[in-house]
């Protein structure tokens, strides 16, 4: 018996030591490494795979693709040029099928899209560093369900307190709506908005304020799987030939009474500010013309201005008739202190804001413009919440 235990335990010890040897030659993989030059390494391991390659948004137009080379360990691999200080997003594809990189935990949703984020960053001073986590303040970040009478539902959304918000002190707020596809988590999430307003918060580059982020679709409750319709697939379309009781501007209040009832808000016109992208931005344009007395900021980011209150309207060039006029002659006798566009240079909705600067330019209407590089995404609107955030709420 003793020497047939012997002989079991040698097994045992030599099964594992084959074992371990097995296991070792699966390679650590780490991805993705960012380096002291600012290059960016990706590494995936699939030694049978026939073709890898890693899909991003490494310049400022459109994405850019890098195919990827396979080491003798079965690890494929690819470095970027150097990248400026930024937040970027990216995917594998592996014989012709997208993954994210199983290396990476980090993934946003984007609609239905899922991708990898990773930070570039080489100062206090830059991007990076702003939309990353910094030993600061933290506000805090929570998910609200609200009555929409207009509407006639319970609805989600995301709130924002600030780090010094204490349920005594009243604060000014910024409504921030999101585009097509999107929902009351794309601005936290694809945004950094908690990210970037606690670190400009922090540097005293903003006033602390409180940051409601809706959803913009009045069709639908909540985000993918937080509502009563199930786990619908996410395309910006599941519930488009669902009439909605009311438009998301005519309904736009039932937030604003909300908010103001349940937070110490200031609940006047100087201490409020809304701001969108997209059909968001169509939603803010929207929103100025219906309340103009209500909001003392508005922000239009790559705004589809050619909206109409509840939908779209015919015609790509329309025509202002004398109830847009009429609108738009309230809003600005009415002096808001800020109405601010904002738009890349190869924005597809570029035209459409042009067409509004030239209407405002004609009537003598004051506003901000800002354009920079780059076009409809999403690194871009984070621009735009950074420099907006850092002129509200100025008395």
């Amino acid at each position: 018996m003793k020497q047939f235990m012997i002989l079991v335990c040698s097994f045992l010890v030599a099964a594992n030591g084959y074992s371990q040897q097995q296991l070792g030659r699966r390679p650590q993989v780490k991805s993705p490494i960012i380096n002291v030059d600012g290059t960016v390494t990706f590494n995936f391991y699939a030694p049978t795979a026939q073709q890898v390659s890693v899909t991003g948004d490494f310049d400022e137009i459109s994405s850019k693709t890098l195919n990827m080379t396979k080491q003798d360990n079965g690890v494929w691999t690819a470095t970027t040029a150097a990248l400026n200080p930024e937040l970027y997003s990216y995917s594998l594809t592996v014989d012709g099928q997208r993954i994210v990189d199983p290396a990476n935990s980090y993934v946003n949703r984007d609609i239905s899209t899922l991708s990898n984020i990773f930070i570039v960053t080489k100062s206090k001073d830059d991007k990076g560093h702003l939309y990353q986590v910094n030993d600061v303040p933290h506000g805090t970040l929570s998910r609200v369900w609200y009555d929409s009478p207009t509407l006639g539902q319970q609805r989600r959304m995301t709130v924002y307190l600030p780090a010094a918000y204490d349920g005594k002190k009243r604060f000014p707020v910024l409504y921030l709506l999101h585009g097509w596809g999107g929902d009351e988590t794309a601005w936290g999430d694809l945004g950094r908005t908690s990210h970037i307003l606690d670190n400009l918060i922090a540097e005293g580059k903003a006033k602390p304020m409180i940051v409601v982020m809706p959803n913009g679709n009045p069709t639908c409750n909540a985000a993918p799987g937080w509502w009563h319709e199930g786990m619908y697939t996410p395309d910006g379309n599941a519930f488009r030939d669902r009439e909605a009781k009311a438009s998301m501007e005519a309904s736009f209040m039932d937030i604003v009474h909300f908010i103001d009832s349940r937070y110490k808000t200031i609940a006047k016109r100087s201490g409020r500010a809304v701001s969108g992208l997209s059909m968001g931005g169509g939603h803010t344009f929207g929103i100025s013309r219906l309340y103009p007395e209500t909001f003392d900021y508005y922000g239009l980011q790559s705004a589809a201005t050619m909206m109409a209150l509840g939908g779209w309207l015919n015609s790509q060039d329309p025509k202002p008739d004398a109830e847009y006029d009429a609108q738009m002659a309230r809003l600005f006798n009415s002096k808001p202190k800020l109405f601010w566009i904002a738009i890349g240079k190869d924005d597809f909705l570029m035209q459409q804001n042009t067409t509004l600067r030239q209407y405002l330019d004609t009537k003598g209407y004051q506003y901000e413009y800002y354009e920079n590089d780059g076009g409809h995404i999403w690194r871009n609107w984070r621009i735009y919440l950074t420099l907006f955030s850092q002129k509200l709420f100025k008395e």
